[in-house]
């Protein structure tokens, strides 16, 4: 009987994990698998305690200038601590015209989902 609950809830964990990722997230990874521009729109301080590989620091504060030179057609996928700012720096990239942006959500939510 011992074995038999062990085994179920080892089922249910696997189960739950799969259901635990984002799907923002997982998106996020396809694109930067594709080859997007990965830009973390954190602090300077947040992005030197730790960040995706790749990733590009341009904090949310500095958009206009840091985004000045790119070509409107760049695929982007950005992201955050938690998926707010993010959500700002998507929507901002969106009015300045930019076409392939994706939100990814958190920082956390990105590496949980891998």
């Amino acid at each position: 009987m011992n074995k038999a609950l062990i085994v179920l809830i080892a089922i249910l964990n696997l189960a739950s994990a799969g259901a635990l990722a984002s799907p923002r997230a997982e998106q996020g990874w396809q694109w930067i698998e594709q080859g997007a521009l990965v830009v973390d729109v954190r602090t300077p301080q947040e992005f030197q305690a730790g960040h995706l590989d790749d990733a590009i620091n341009f904090p949310l504060s500095d958009l206009a200038q840091h985004f000045a030179n790119i070509d409107k057609q760049q695929a982007i996928v950005v992201y955050c601590r938690s998926g707010a700012r993010s959500g700002r720096a998507y929507d901002y990239l969106i009015s300045q015209g930019f076409t392939q942006v994706h939100n990814a959500g958190g920082f956390e939510e990105m590496q949980q989902s891998r």
